[in-house]
């Protein structure tokens, strides 16, 4: 299982949304076909065929829990990062 992989389904699992690093949350999305754009310490995420955008912003070298919550939200609901994505 690579890197990618795991932090797929710690996310997925959401036993620990504190715990995921903002880096790699965006390393994740870039990796899902997202466009990111960064104003200020806001990156906007947003993907053709997804509604939603997300907004995210760090809290040190951590992702927030609750926009954690929001990635998995859009995960699921889209089916992303499945073995045909």
């Amino acid at each position: 299982m690579n890197p990618y992989d795991k932090l797929l389904a710690r996310i997925l699992s959401g036993v620990s949304d504190a715990n995921i690093s903002f880096r790699e949350l965006c390393q994740l999305l870039y990796r899902l076909g997202f466009d990111e754009r960064i104003r200020g310490s806001h990156h906007i995420f947003n993907k053709d065929g997804v509604e939603e955008i997300l907004n995210l912003q760090p809290k040190g070298s951590k992702s927030k829990p609750y926009q954690v919550k929001q990635v998995r939200k859009i995960i699921l609901k889209y089916k992303l990062g499945g073995q045909d994505e």
